[in-house]
């Protein structure tokens, strides 16, 4: 049975996002389907569609022409007695090499992960099935041979297929993991419905926890299109940088059938890699997990949306009648950072009108201690664009959602070297005994700065510094009337050099039933 309502008009309970995608009600989680298609973004997820915890897993639709505004539609796939819908990917069959096309449709193919269950013919297996689509998402079918990919095993999933294009031929590419394993393995096909092992990756770099959640695509090194790299996504958990859930990336090449990675760290002569902080991760905070790009964006531009939550947590957090958001869509690129290639990260968000400025600053020393800005920038959902010259100070910042002994402290560690979020005062941090925490990301200042752009929602703050270079994710619950700011340094004085501050409740509006949004 559906878990009631809660009375509170949607959009308007506490801690529900503004600018971040949460479903009407109910459990979800890991992004999956990320498609664009015919003017609309379509962002599936794994859903419960009877409850606000994890289970009864099947696919959660909403769709958005700009990613900003969502509106939620129908569950796409549900499962049933015989399987559950985990994640996986949809691919446009543009040539209909599937057949499942009809009177010159073309068909969207959902791959996704069928795990089964006791009862079904495939009894604790998880294996690769189809599901089409002949009315651009609205309504699916699932393919009467499945699955289509069987390695019988209890730890085969998350299939992202995408279309390759060699020299002389074209084919359907699946990256899936054999989870425990920590290896990404990789499929090929010509129709969708039968594949061919091609290869395998791992273990390699971050293995603290089971793999999931893979994803491969190629970007151009500093947007040179004759520097052409393949990156491989892979969540894991735990073992995140921070404890957890998290994400790494490999950067290096893929010929159609092997992808050879050029950022693996060396293991010594006792079978030891570097620390974690080698490896390349895609984001440095707590709260961004199963990260997936999306297909068919214009341009092939990458743009990734994670699952803002942790494993560690994610049931408990204290949110009814949703539980659980979507990150802000992030466009990626690759930039070159003392001789190798680095992700870079954009967020797409509201934009802010700049003569909706509700603080700008443009130099202002910062003395020890702390000093609460003009009570006109304070609010709940912020954009923040700020940065900061550390001067003689050991640590400097600001604090975001503060008021009544919390807030939240967002800042550079100069003994550190790192970018930060303190999120153990935010509010709420008591309902799980792993939630309080100090997020730290190495981060080299340039000209003496910091720079920082921050996303501050009801329940959350995303942090881009050094232009995106370095990322910080983390949820927050504090108490509605938590909306002050304030600047502050310790054991010296600092500099704003610039800051500026956009109240987005100002250009956003509540979502109703039918349309969940603006919500990134």
């Amino acid at each position: 049975m559906v878990e009631a309502v809660s009375l509170t008009p949607i959009g308007r309970e506490r801690f529900r996002p503004s600018i971040h995608y949460t479903a009407e009600q109910n459990w979800l989680n890991d992004p999956n389907g990320l498609l664009y298609y015919k003017g609309l973004y379509h962002l599936f997820y794994q859903y419960n569609p009877r409850g606000n915890v994890w289970g009864n897993m099947s696919w959660g639709h909403a769709s958005s022409p700009d990613l900003v505004n969502w509106t939620e539609r129908p569950v796409a796939i549900e499962g049933d007695v015989n399987e559950e819908i985990f994640s996986g990917s949809i691919v446009v069959d543009a040539g209909n090499t599937s057949g499942f096309g009809r009177a010159g449709t073309v068909p969207l193919v959902a791959v996704y992960t069928s795990a089964f269950t006791e009862q079904s013919a495939f009894p604790g297996v998880q294996a690769q099935s189809l599901a089409y689509s002949l009315d651009e998402g609205a309504t699916w079918a699932k393919y009467e041979g499945n699955p289509v990919l069987n390695r019988h095993s209890r730890d085969f999933r998350d299939p992202k297929v995408f279309r390759y294009e060699g020299l002389s031929e074209r084919y359907w590419v699946m990256v899936a993991v054999e989870a425990e394993d920590r290896t990404v393995v990789l499929y090929r096909s010509d129709d969708l419905r039968e594949w061919s092992f091609l290869s395998s990756f791992g273990p390699a770099n971050a293995t603290g926890g089971v793999w999931e959640c893979p994803d491969l695509f190629p970007l151009a090194v500093d947007g040179d299109p004759d520097r052409l790299k393949w990156v491989l996504i892979v969540n894991l958990n735990p073992g995140g940088i921070a404890g957890g859930s998290g994400g790494q990336y490999f950067v290096g090449n893929f010929d159609g059938t092997t992808f050879t990675s050029e950022s693996t760290i060396p293991k010594d002569s006792e079978g030891s890699g570097g620390g974690q902080e080698e490896c390349n991760w895609l984001d440095w905070g707590r709260d961004y997990y199963a990260a997936v790009s999306f297909s068919g964006v214009p341009g092939d531009k990458p743009i990734m949306i994670a699952w803002m939550n942790n494993w560690d947590y994610g049931n408990d957090i204290p949110t009814h009648p949703w539980k659980s958001a979507m990150s802000l869509p992030r466009e990626v690129s690759l930039i070159t950072v003392r001789g190798v290639p680095r992700l870079l990260q954009r967020a797409i968000a509201v934009v802010p009108d700049p003569d909706e400025v509700t603080l700008a600053i443009d130099h202002k020393t910062v003395d020890e201690g702390a000093e609460s800005l003009p009570e006109e920038c304070w609010g709940s959902v912020l954009h923040i664009e700020a940065a900061l010259t550390p001067g003689t100070a050991r640590e400097i910042g600001l604090i975001v959602r503060g008021g009544r002994g919390e807030g939240t402290f967002i800042g550079y560690d100069v003994e550190t070297g790192s970018v930060f979020v303190d999120r153990r005062h935010s509010g709420d941090v008591d309902f799980h005994p792993d939630f309080a925490s100090k997020e730290r990301a190495p981060a080299d200042l340039t000209g003496g700065k910091i720079r920082l752009r921050i996303y501050v929602d009801h329940s959350s703050v995303e942090v881009f510094a050094q232009d995106g270079l370095v990322t910080i994710t983390d949820q927050i619950f504090p108490e509605p009337s938590s909306r002050e700011i304030a600047i502050y340094a310790t054991h010296g004085s600092g500099a704003i050099d610039s800051l500026r501050i956009y109240n987005l409740e100002r250009t956003t509006t509540p979502p109703t039933a039918a349309q969940n949004g603006p919500h990134a």
